[in-house]
């Protein structure tokens, strides 16, 4: 479904461009790069201040002077306009580049950061929103750096620059140029506040377009199956148009701003050149001087009209590089110790969770789990079951701290996962999700991705312990036919034998199985029922299921309901003491929904 705005915390929005200073750690490894590419744009202002000057002297020289004097001058001329090509080229390198580099590493760097934080943070974000900050507010910061900062210190030299020679040509005109600037200065300050409000509400709503489109593309054979696609097209056509919306007042106020300003700054220029006029034939002033000042006027006026629009740019990109920052010191709320304790060697397995108690960030009031204590003997293969709901996986998510519990503790042989490094303990842990994950890769390496260092040999064995080779040898190119997103090319079956090769070849100590083999047929269960229980012998199993066919041969079930749990023991013992398993078994191998 479409969504709103940013998800991520509101927090008071800066009036200036000052949020581009979250920039500076980014650009602080490239000095070298930064002050060579202000000596190429301090080159070239300062070659087109002179350039005026050289003007001016021919003007006065036309009829007066030498013909050599006068050949002097146009070669002067053209020697300042070589500096000023060969500066301008250099600085746009330059800046470019750094541009480029530094945008990569805000990618990167973000990236980095997103892909580390816990599932809570997922909750209150769509990943199309956090994908729009990776390209489109990085575009913008990329369009900042790599042009209009540049361009904007050279107006500013300009500005500057031609304000000093226009009073050194004429006091009284440059006298009457400066009452302009307070008028042309009061809108860019107001209406420049009001474009950055704007930028920052337009950069929202295409986030929330993004989110949008992701998450119906994402779930498109779902919309299509529910004939879901006019009203998910009206969804996010209403995120679009109001996108489109916010788009439009923004460019429509920085259009105002580019209009007042350019016309009272150049108002107050033919204003001021007809009295110039005026002097030149009252002999107060010389023509060559009077092309002067018109040339540095020009300037001038030019440098504040593209200050005036680079400053919306400028206030574009405070909006974004706020939005990355924001994200680049997000709090986690699950987060490695400063001294981590290392993980002993080999693992052993032995898993206790002591009194937890749980509630999902984005249910405070819905609690999953109601102190729940379990131990885990190393080596020893645990069913959970229980009704939908129950607390099953949560448990599971707990042991591999994607979560921390509100109350009690979760250990791995002994120590507190809250004092390991996740990815040191991460790395005794192999997972079967209930909805496996397959990459646009070949099925060769995303098995591989369990441990990315096996041979080709060890990643067809573990795809024949998990009934997996039959049907990947019959692809087009086997093991390197490339599957697709998210597997497409698979089967729901064919997808979850794939993940469990892929936790057969991670060969660690610790097996999680969320409903490993819900979606295979009879014949392929059993044999990857088979598999897992070759894979089980000597590892710690925890195995979460429905279908208690297969959990029969399990050490010990454990039955949970409403975040507690209720009993625990053997299948036999289970079915004989009656209770919420018993039901369950009579209900799955009685009426046949085994």
């Amino acid at each position: 479904m479409a969504r709103g705005p940013s998800s991520l915390p509101d927090r008071a929005a800066s009036k200036r461009v000052g949020a581009l200073a979250g920039l500076r750690p980014f650009l602080a490894p490239y000095r070298i790069m930064v002050l060579a590419a202000l000596a190429a744009l301090t080159l070239t202002a300062t070659v087109s201040l002179i350039l005026p000057l050289a003007v001016r002297r021919v003007v006065d020289n036309f009829n007066t002077g030498s013909a050599e004097l006068l050949d002097q001058y146009f070669g002067a001329a053209l020697l300042i306009a070589a500096a000023l090509a060969l500066g301008t080229g250099a600085r746009y390198y330059l800046v470019t580049r750094l541009g480029e580099r530094v945008v990569a590493d805000i990618r990167r760097a973000l990236f980095d950061r997103i892909s580390g934080l816990s599932p809570a943070f997922f909750e209150r974000i769509l990943t199309g929103e956090v994908l729009s900050r990776l390209t489109t507010d990085t575009t913008l910061i990329l369009s900042v750096i790599g042009s209009s900062v540049s361009v904007a210190l050279r107006n500013v030299l300009l500005l500057l620059g031609g304000l000093v020679f226009l009073f050194f040509t004429s006091a009284k005109l440059t006298g009457l140029v400066l009452l302009i600037v307070p008028v042309v200065i009061v809108p860019i300050v107001l209406l420049g506040r009001r474009l950055r409000a704007l930028s920052r509400d337009n950069q929202d709503w295409i986030a929330a377009s993004s989110g949008a489109a992701a998450e119906a593309l994402s779930a498109v054979q779902t919309v299509q199956a529910y004939t879901h696609e006019a009203r998910t097209r009206a969804a996010f056509a209403d995120v679009t148009e109001k996108s489109f919306a916010s788009a439009r007042t923004r460019i429509g106020t920085r259009a105002v701003m580019t209009v007042i300003v350019i016309f009272l700054v150049f108002t107050g220029i033919v204003g001021v050149l007809w009295i110039g006029a005026r002097d030149v034939r009252a002999g107060a002033m010389s023509a060559g001087e009077l092309v002067q000042f018109v040339i540095y006027a020009v300037m001038v006026a030019g440098a504040v009209g593209a200050l005036s629009e680079i400053w919306g740019e400028l206030q574009r990109a405070a909006g974004a590089t706020e939005r990355l920052v924001e994200l680049l010191h997000t709090t986690d709320t699950v987060q490695d110790p400063a001294q981590p304790q290392a993980l002993p060697r080999p693992v052993r397995g032995e898993i206790r969770f002591e009194g937890l108690h749980f509630a999902y960030p984005a249910r405070p009031d819905t609690s999953a789990l109601n102190g729940v204590d379990l131990h885990v003997l190393p080596g020893e293969t645990v069913a959970l079951v229980g009704p939908s709901g129950a607390g099953k996986t949560t448990i599971l998510q707990l042991l591999q701290r994607f979560y921390d519990p509100q109350q009690g503790r979760v250990t791995l042989d002994g120590i507190d996962l809250r004092d390991m490094a996740r990815g040191d303990f991460r790395r005794a842990l192999a997972l079967v999700p209930q909805d496996p994950v397959i990459f646009a890769a070949t099925a060769r390496d995303n098995i591989r991705f369990g441990r990315p260092e096996a041979s080709d040999a060890e990643v067809e064995a573990a795809a024949r312990a998990a009934a997996a080779h039959d049907f990947l040898t019959a692809l087009p190119e086997g093991y390197d036919t490339a599957l697709g997103e998210r597997g497409v090319m698979l089967s729901g079956g064919q997808r979850q034998r794939v993940a469990i090769a892929r936790a057969i070849l991670r060969d660690a100590p610790v097996l999680l199985l969320d409903e490993a083999t819900s979606a295979l047929d009879a014949e392929s269960e059993r044999a990857v029922q088979a598999a897992v229980e070759r894979l089980a012998e000597g590892r710690t199993t925890l195995v979460v299921a429905h279908r208690l066919a297969t959990v029969k041969r399990a050490d010990r079930i454990v039955v949970f309901d409403q975040g507690r749990i209720v009993a625990q023991g053997t299948h036999e013992a289970l079915v004989a003491e009656g209770g919420l398993y018993a039901r369950l078994a009579r209900l799955q191998f009685t009426d046949g929904q085994a």
